[in-house]
C-alpha cells in the first residue's frame, strides 16, 4: 500500500531542528513559496517580506492553484499591508500542514514521501538512526510500532520570515502620511503576528530601535502557559557586539533572541554590510568564547524583565541558537563550523539556485548561473540603499538597466516603490534607482564645481542603481506567469562560480552532508580566503574611490580596516594546521599571498 487507509494521530507537530542547514532568505521572489516544496521534509526556509504586492499575487496563484476561495486584499482595506501578509502565511502554514498529514500517513517504500523525509536527514540524526533500526525490523508487530513513532517524529520544518529592519518605508493615503505603525516594517511584523505560523521572524540589516519596541505589543513573542514561545525571534548579525547589543534591547523587554544568525560581512548573496574589516573565523570564535554571556547573561535579564511585566516565566531557560551563513560551499567547510565553533547549523543560499524544485527561477537564469563566471558576478552599488549589492550581470535586469541608460533615459519607472528612502527632493522619499531621482540628482552633478572624471564617476554611481525590490520579484512573477514581461534581478553571492550545474534536492543535501561527490569546483578557494579576497578587494575599490575624490570611509577607519584584516590573517595561520592537515602549506601560501597584496594597499 503506497498510503495507510487509517490517517496517524499525529498532525502537524511544531517545527524543529532535524537537520543541519537552513535555507535562507534569498531576494524577494526566490524563496517567496520554498516552505511548500521542504518544510513537510523537515527543512527549513525563509520567506522575504518586503514586497506585499507579490505576497498577493502568490496567494491568489496559490488559492486558485488548491480550489481554494480568494478575496483580493486591495490598497482601500484599512490595513492592507499587514492584512495580505497575515492571509499569504496562514494559506502557507495550512497548506504545509495538509502535506505533512498527507506524507505521515504515506508508506515506508521507496519514493514515498515519508521514506524521502528519512533519507535527507543528516548521517548522525537520532531519529535517521531509529529509521534504520526501523528498517532492520523483522518482527511486523515491532515494525509496525516503529513506523508509528517515526511518523509523530517527521516533523516539519520551520516556516521563517524576514525583515531589513531599515526598510522602514513611512505609507501615505490621500496625500496624508500615517501613523508609525503603518511603515513598511512595522506593517510586515504585524502581518506576521497575527498569522497562525509558530515559527520565527529574522531580523536583519541592523538594529531598529522602533521596530524591536513593537514586537513587545504581541503576546505570541511572549511565553505561553507551558513556557513556551509560539513565535521566536532570530537576529542576523555580522559581529559579536552586535548581537550583545541587540539581545539586551529586546531581553529588557521581556523578549528572548532564540538564534543569533551571523553572515559573512560580503561573501554572502544580496545585500553586502561592509564592517570594519572582522572576518567570519574570528568573528565566531568569539561567539564561541562568549556563548554563556548570550544564554546565562542574557536570560537573568529576560527573566527579571518577564517577572516585571507579570509574563509567565518558563520554569527552564530556554535555548539560544547560534548558526553561521554566506560562502559555504563544500561539506568539510559545513562540518569544521559546526565542530570547530560548536555551531548548530549553517545556512546555504547561493547554491540552491541551481535547485530549481526548491527555489522560483527559469530555465534562461538557471543557464546563465551554470555557466557565470567570476566576472559575472559583480559587488558593487546596485542598491537604492547605498549598501553594496552582489548582482549576476548577465540578467535581465542588467540588460535592461544598462539598455535605458543608453537610450537617454535611464533609470526605473518605480513600478512598486519600495525602497523609497531618499526624501532629499520633496516631503515624498523616491528611490535612488527610479528615474524622477535621476532626472533631478544627474543635472545637480553637471553644476558642480568638480573635474569631469569625477563627474562620470559620480553619474556611474547614480546610474549603477538597480530596481532590486520589482526586479528580484521577477524569478517568481515569470514562473508562475503573473508578469510575464517580468525583468530578472540575481542577487547571487561570489560562491555561484563554483556551481556548475543544474541538480536535485536530493543532490544537494547529499553534497552538504558529505554523502557523495562535491559539486563545488576543485579549483574553489576556501570560504575563508575567497571572505579575505573579497574584503581586499572591497578595501582597494575603497582607496580608488578615495583617490578620485568619491566620499568613502575616513582615511582613520580605512587604516582600521587593513589593521584587522591583518589580525584576521595571523588568526587564520595559527588555525590552519587544525583547518587543513595536509593542505596548509597551500592555505598558508596563499595567505602570505594576500598578505602582501593587503601591504601594497596606499591606506
Amino acid at each position: 500500500m503506497s498510503e495507510r487507509s487509517i490517517m496517524p494521530k499525529p498532525s502537524m507537530t511544531p517545527p524543529v531542528n532535524n537537520h543541519e542547514f537552513h535555507i535562507p532568505v534569498m531576494g524577494t521572489g526566490f524563496t517567496i513559496d520554498t516552505p511548500l516544496k521542504v518544510a513537510k521534509y523537515g527543512i527549513s526556509s525563509v520567506i522575504s517580506l518586503v514586497d506585499d504586492v507579490l505576497i498577493e499575487q502568490m496567494r491568489k496563484f496559490y488559492c486558485k492553484l488548491f480550489g481554494r476561495p480568494y478575496t483580493p486584499i486591495t490598497n482601500t482595506d484599512e490595513d492592507p499591508r499587514a492584512h495580505r501578509i497575515t492571509a499569504y502565511l496562514n494559506l502557507i502554514a495550512d497548506l504545509v500542514t495538509e502535506q505533512v498529514k498527507k506524507l505521515q500517513a504515506s508508506g515506508f517504500e521507496k519514493g514515498s514521501d515519508i521514506t524521502r523525509y528519512f533519507e535527507l536527514l543528516p548521517p548522525e540524526s537520532m531519529i535517521k538512526k531509529q529509521y534504520f533500526d526501523m528498517l532492520r525490523t523483522e518482527d511486523p508487530k515491532k515494525k509496525f510500532e516503529q513506523q508509528e513513532q517515526l511518523r509523530f517524529l517527521a516533523a516539519p520544518g520551520s516556516i521563517d520570515v524576514n525583515i531589513m529592519t531599515k526598510l522602514n518605508r513611512p505609507r501615505f493615503r490621500h496625500g496624508e502620511e500615517l501613523p508609525s505603525q503603518y511603515s513598511d516594517a512595522l506593517s510586515a511584523l504585524r502581518g506576521y503576528a497575527q498569522s497562525s505560523l509558530d515559527s520565527s521572524i529574522v531580523f536583519s540589516a541592523g538594529f531598529n530601535q522602533s521596530l524591536y519596541g513593537y514586537i513587545s505589543t504581541f503576546d505570541d513573542f511572549f511565553p505561553d502557559a507551558n513556557g513556551r514561545l509560539k513565535k521566536r525571534i532570530i537576529l542576523k548579525v555580522s559581529d559579536y557586539r552586535s548581537a550583545l547589543i541587540q539581545g539586551k534591547f529586546l531581553a529588557k523587554r521581556g523578549l528572548w533572541v532564540s538564534e543569533y544568525r551571523i553572515e559573512s560581512a560580503l561573501n554572502c548573496g544580496g545585500h553586502a554590510f561592509a564592517n570594519d574589516g572582522f572576518l567570519t573565523g574570528p568573528i565566531l570564535e568569539e561567539f564561541k568564547k562568549n556563548r554563556t554571556e548570550l544564554s546565562d547573561g542574557l536570560y537573568d535579564t529576560y527573566e527579571r524583565a518577564l517577572k516585571s511585566l507579570g509574563k509567565v516565566v518558563p520554569t527552564e531557560k530556554l535555548p539560544v541558537r547560534v548558526t553561521a551563513q554566506g560562502g559555504i560551499g563544500t561539506h568539510e567547510e559545513h562540518q569544521f563550523l559546526l565542530q570547530h565553533y560548536r555551531l548548530d547549523a549553517t545556512g546555504w543560499a547561493t547554491p540552491f539556485l541551481l535547485v530549481p524544485e526548491v527555489v522560483n527561477i527559469d530555465d534562461e537564469h538557471l543557464e546563465k548561473l551554470c555557466l557565470a563566471t567570476e566576472a559575472d558576478v559583480k559587488l558593487n552599488t546596485f542598491s537604492p540603499l547605498g549598501i553594496s549589492f552582489w548582482n549576476l550581470l548577465t540578467s535581465a535586469s542588467e540588460h535592461v538597466r544598462l539598455a535605458r541608460i543608453q537610450a537617454g533615459a535611464p533609470g526605473s519607472p518605480c513600478p512598486k516603490g519600495f525602497l523609497m528612502c531618499n526624501n532629499k527632493l520633496s516631503d515624498v522619499p523616491y528611490c535612488p534607482a527610479s528615474r524622477d531621482y535621476l532626472k533631478v540628482k544627474l543635472p545637480e552633478i553637471e553644476k558642480l564645481d568638480v573635474s569631469d572624471q569625477q563627474k562620470d564617476l559620480m553619474k556611474q554611481e547614480l546610474m549603477n542603481k538597480a530596481c532590486i525590490c520589482h526586479d528580484l520579484a521577477g524569478s517568481a512573477t515569470l514562473k508562475y506567469g503573473i508578469d510575464k514581461k517580468a525583468t530578472m534581478a540575481i542577487c547571487c553571492g561570489p560562491n555561484i562560480v563554483n556551481f556548475s550545474k543544474v541538480v536535485s534536492l536530493e543532490e544537494m543535501v547529499n553534497h552538504i552532508y558529505g554523502r557523495m561527490a562535491s559539486l563545488a569546483g576543485n579549483k574553489r578557494p576556501h570560504m575563508f580566503i575567497k571572505e579575505l579576497m573579497i574584503h581586499i578587494d572591497y578595501l582597494q575599490n575603497e582607496v580608488r574611490k578615495s583617490l578620485n575624490g568619491l566620499l568613502v570611509r575616513p582615511q582613520a577607519k580605512l587604516h582600521e580596516v587593513k589593521a584587522n584584516l591583518f589580525k584576521s590573517i595571523e588568526y587564520y595561520q595559527s588555525l590552519s594546521e587544525e583547518l587543513f592537515h595536509e593542505k596548509k602549506d597551500n592555505f598558508l601560501a596563499l595567505l602570505n599571498q594576500l598578505s602582501q597584496e593587503l601591504s601594497a594597499i596606499p591606506v
